[in-house]
């Protein structure tokens, strides 16, 4: 079987048939049929070879736990008979619990319902499901921090990531922190969420200015279906506190709750927050709080970021009440962000805004 380095497709798509076709039986069971799609395409250049597919590793579990098959693709048997009901099927390429270097993990997981009697061909589209993080570590660094030690560290653990490092360290998804180890002291340079695809590039040097200020600059580049993100930090250095270009997304704010004055960009999609609930549509009621989204549909609370509005000019521009077309539009806000503002993520003390 072919090696592939495409969006490997495994067949999960479910289409009912009756008895004489499908072959399967009339006390309540059908087949669940599994297989990998022929199609070959380029998942990214910037991939080495992954698995063969006979050696992704295969996991069918029914609705009350019951696992039906775990093993590899290549020993499954080509139909499965299965008593009727729903089913969750899932393939990755190896397993992955803690970080690693050199370890991208492909899959998916897809649930598909099989019909007594019937037979569920099921068609999984497999990207890569963990998160990476690289390094470019500049001799400035090297040379005004020469006793630092970086490490890379999220909730599962965290790797060490020497200066002639060039592999590109895995995580599962979500927060993962740039970490400074010098003299003994450790302090967290930098936050981020990763989500499923992300691979982030963080080139890191040093600035001989005395301040303990951070210089960050960001540009977000998409490499075919993974999404290479660049950042660069300079530890020192003093930038403009206005500078509109280095203001956080809502998914980086989500993440940095602590950081104080900086700006944040999203979309106004809500508002008239209470601790459990929050309008997307008008007429709105409140002109206190406004909620940002990564994008003019969002439309799930937990995902958002709720805003403060005290009084004064960013209440009077940016509140639903009075300006109700605001909604759905980019907006930038600078702040504090804080743990909890009606039960989310929240920016308080506002003191300047652009729209």
């Amino acid at each position: 079987m072919k090696k592939t380095l495409a969006g490997l497709g495994l067949l999960i798509l479910a289409s009912c048939q009756m008895l004489g076709d499908s072959g399967g039986d009339d006390d309540g069971t059908g087949e669940l049929r599994i297989a990998f799609d022929g199609e070959v395409g380029s998942l990214t250049r910037n991939v080495p070879d992954i698995p063969d597919t006979s050696d992704f590793l295969l996991t069918v579990t029914a609705s009350d736990g019951t696992v039906v098959y775990d093993g590899a693709y290549g020993s499954s048997p080509e139909s499965i008979m299965v008593d009727a009901g729903s089913y969750t099927v899932n393939v990755r390429s190896c397993e992955f619990n803690r970080p690693a270097f050199s370890v991208p993990q492909f899959g998916d997981e897809q649930c598909v319902v099989v019909p007594a009697g019937g037979v569920a061909h099921v068609k999984m589209t497999c990207r890569q499901i963990n998160s990476g993080v690289c390094l470019h570590i500049d001799e400035s660094f090297l040379t005004e921090c020469p006793d630092g030690v970086l490490f890379l560290k999220s909730a599962e653990g965290r790797l060490m990531y020497g200066y002639s490092e060039k592999r590109v360290a895995y995580f599962r998804p979500g927060s993962v922190s740039l970490m400074l180890s010098e003299n003994g002291n450790e302090r967290i340079l930098m936050t981020r969420l990763l989500q499923p695809q992300d691979i982030l590039r963080i080139n890191i040097s040093a600035s001989q200015s005395s301040s303990s200020e951070m210089e960050e600059s960001i540009h977000v580049a998409v490499d075919t279906t993974r999404n290479w993100i660049s950042e660069d930090y300079v530890i020192g250095g003093n930038p403009a506190a206005d500078d509109l270009s280095g203001a956080l997304t809502v998914v980086q704010a989500l993440a940095s709750v602590g950081d104080e004055d900086v700006w944040v960009c999203g979309y106004v999609v809500g508002g008239d927050l209470t601790s459990s609930s929050a309008s997307f549509e008008g007429p709105f009621t409140s002109r206190t709080n406004i909620l940002l989204g990564s994008r003019s549909s969002a439309v799930d609370r937990s995902s958002c970021l709720s805003v403060q509005l005290l009084s004064g000019d960013a209440r009077d521009a940016l509140n639903l009440v009075d300006n109700p077309g605001i909604l759905g539009r980019k907006v930038y806000v600078k702040g504090d962000l804080v743990e909890n503002y009606y039960g989310l993520t929240g920016l308080k003390n506002v003191n300047d805004y652009e729209k």
